[in-house]
């Protein structure tokens, strides 16, 4: 049996900024801001009713929390932006 897991993934930020995102397995794209990301899911076929993006049973963020956009070693200091 294949274990559970949330159908949106968020990976690590990205050495350069942002973070890679993927669908159902699918990759979708670099985004850099919650904005991009919720465009990234809109273009995937998930509509802002569909999701919430704190919500772990859709989405797992990997690496580092929610709404972290920088890494460590990226080029710019940590960022979040929190959902509006």
């Amino acid at each position: 049996m294949t274990p559970w897991q949330a159908p949106i993934v968020v990976q690590p930020p990205a050495p350069e900024g942002g973070r890679h995102v993927t669908v159902r397995g699918r990759a979708v794209g670099l985004a850099h801001s919650d904005q991009d990301l919720t465009e990234l899911l809109r273009r995937a076929g998930l509509g802002a009713a569909d999701l919430t993006l704190d919500d772990p049973h859709l989405v797992e963020w990997r690496g580092a929390g929610p709404h972290i956009w920088h890494g460590a070693g990226s080029a710019g200091p940590p960022t979040r932006h929190d959902v509006p």
